[in-house]
């Protein structure tokens, strides 16, 4: 049995964590790879006991990470919770959902190097994964990290779809409410005051940023989910650093809807209405 790498936990492939450049060739941390592993296990905590509920509550799982890119997050929970489980004909299921074939097919060949059976890669667009009977019909998890601008959305879109247990997002880039903003701004200033918070170009980022998470907690709300809102401690290396983690409950929250709708039409931004309303 090879030695213990420090920091790496037992049982870790450390092939895996070569391929995701969190070891270095010879096997080794050094400053860079000691931080994104610490990184990654702070993820994975927050993860972990998502997996462990609906494991113990249906003896099986199926997770779908969309906008997946190399699958980082998808072969991290397989090494570090499924793997466990290759005997078990029920040790659950992931599904890597991209859009860009090539990153598939580099996704195929690793975990069919790795050994990783119960983990499959889908090139395929966010409209196409709701309909494709490569899915199942149902999704227990949910998750997409830093995947830009309104491919969030879509995953969210997709989980609700999916009627998903739990939705695990660390949200990127989101453009599309402060270019809403800014292509209105001048109307809005004789519309709201409220209209100073995106005066300056950085302000309109931010806020735009800001509250386009806002909108997908009101839309999650109304569809009935619990949020957690939080920071992602660790992740120094990106400013996009908020998590949400959304839990089914079947129970919306009463006034979430007419909330959303009302800040669409006091910031101006009614044209985006099919994106956060339905």
């Amino acid at each position: 049995m090879p030695p213990a790498i420090p920091d790496v936990r037992p049982g870790q492939s450390v092939e895996l964590l070569k391929e995701l450049h969190i070891l270095t060739r010879d096997g080794k941390l050094n400053q860079d790879s000691r931080r994104k592993l610490k990184q990654v296990y702070h993820l994975y905590n927050f993860i972990e006991p998502l997996l462990d509920e609906v494991m113990n509550a249906r003896g099986d799982l199926t997770l779908a990470d969309h906008g997946a890119g190399k699958s980082y997050l998808g072969f991290i929970l397989y090494d570090l919770f499924l793997k466990a489980r290759e005997g078990d004909k029920t040790g659950g299921h992931i599904y890597g959902i991209e859009t860009r074939e090539e990153l598939v097919a580099r996704s195929r060949e690793l975990a069919a190097r790795l050994g990783f059976g119960r983990m499959s890669f889908l090139n395929l667009s966010v409209e196409e994964s709701i309909r494709s009977p490569e899915l199942p019909e149902r999704i227990d998890i949910v998750t997409a990290l830093h995947a830009c601008n309104t491919a969030t959305d879509d995953a969210i879109r997709f989980a609700l779809e999916k009627r998903a247990r739990f939705i695990v997002l660390v949200p990127c880039c989101q453009a599309e409410v402060a270019a809403t903003l800014r292509k209105h701004k001048n109307e809005s200033f004789g519309r709201t005051p409220l209209s100073e918070l995106w005066r300056h170009p950085i302000h309109t980022r931010e806020f735009g940023s800001q509250l386009t998470n806002v909108l997908r907690c009101l839309l999650l709300e109304s569809h009935g989910y619990q949020l957690t809102v939080t920071e992602l401690v660790g992740w120094e290396h990106s400013m996009k650093n908020e998590l949400i983690i959304a839990r089914a409950t079947g129970q919306p929250r009463g006034n979430a809807r007419e909330r959303l709708e009302s800040i669409l039409t006091e910031l101006n931004l009614e044209e985006l209405r099919e994106r956060f309303v339905y």
